[in-house]
């Protein structure tokens, strides 16, 4: 794409976009949606007010509700940016933007939908192109569930990654160009040592650059983004796993049980949930904890968690009323 920008509007985009790639942002889509608004007010000759926005808005009409309110919200945020040193600029009023859609509810996972996961894997048949698939994709489940990474985390692994000394992995400039390394549990160190004992007797390569999911295919190359999704989601087929509207889980609902199973462990160890928010947040790479406490949303097992605290703590203090005021 053409770093050339055109418009009236073209240095603030230039400065604004340079503020968040210094701020460690990649902002690959928020340069797209800025570049092609550009675009749109240079073949108008006009800067950005009310009518032209508006303008705007009406090319995007071929996309869904979603994906134009995702666009209007970064014109916004760009806009609030202008206003600081243009007082009297233009800024969209977020009211008239599409109605947001409701959330999917995550799936979480019980143990029992783990283990058939992971039995699901076993079973998985190992081919001449893909020798290892059923031990690499029982490793995926295990450390899906038991860290929380994403997927795109996950395929990203190198096997120089994995330190078995300290028992971690290193996840290498993941979103919002942050790197962390992941104490794991013992049930995922034993799996990465079986998995990569499995590959040398497969003769396959353990170099440190190689992909930590290895596949001879391509000359080792690593699983793409729609085939390993495509595996993953074949695994809850013939594990019989569906969401309670009955259609297939997400792989990032794996992720969704993990800080939910992390949540629940506070809870009914007494923790302090709120002061320990931070260490999950640290762990799953998010960029401040606003992100982690999605997971206090009422999930039913955090909910029905939170009532037995509550009860166990103050359920004193609250009586049943012996009459309702106007009962007969």
């Amino acid at each position: 794409m053409s770093t050339a920008l055109g418009s009236a509007l073209g240095s603030t985009i230039g400065q604004y976009l340079a503020l968040k790639q210094a701020l460690g942002r990649r902002y690959a889509v928020e340069r797209k949606v800025l570049y092609h608004l550009d675009a749109f007010l240079a073949a108008l000759s006009a800067d950005l007010d009310q009518y032209t926005f508006a303008r705007w808005c009406l090319s995007q009409e071929h996309l869904t509700s979603g994906v134009r309110r995702k666009r209007m919200r970064i014109v916004r945020k760009l806009c609030l940016y202008r206003r600081r040193s243009e007082p009297t600029c233009f800024v969209p009023d977020p009211s008239q933007f599409p109605l947001p859609h409701q959330g999917l509810a995550p799936h979480i996972f019980s143990e029992a939908e783990i283990t058939r996961l992971i039995q699901a894997a076993e079973n998985l048949r190992a081919t001449s192109r893909a020798p290892l698939r059923p031990q690499g994709f029982r490793l995926v489940i295990v450390l899906l569930y038991t860290t929380g990474m994403r997927r795109s985390e996950i395929l990203r692994l190198t096997v120089g990654d994995y330190d078995p000394g300290e028992c971690t992995l290193l996840i290498r400039e993941s979103k919002f160009h942050k790197s962390r390394l992941l104490p794991l549990s013992r049930d995922g160190v034993r799996e990465i040592n079986r998995y990569l004992e499995a590959r040398r007797h497969r003769q396959g390569s353990v170099a440190a650059e190689q992909p930590l999911l290895w596949n001879p295919y391509h000359g080792g190359r690593g699983y793409s983004q729609t085939g390993f999704a495509q595996v993953v989601r074949d695994l809850f087929r013939a594990a019989h796993i569906r969401t309670a509207a009955g259609a297939l889980p997400r792989v990032h609902d794996l992720r969704h049980t993990f800080a939910v199973c992390a949540l629940l462990r506070w809870y009914q160890s007494g923790l302090d949930v709120r002061a320990r928010l931070p260490f999950l947040a640290a762990y799953m790479g998010h960029v401040s904890i606003a992100s982690t406490e999605y997971y206090l949303h009422f999930v039913e097992q955090l909910a029905t968690a939170a009532s037995d605290r509550f009860a166990a703590h103050c359920g004193a203090l609250v009586r049943p009323t012996t009459a309702t005021r106007g009962a007969p």
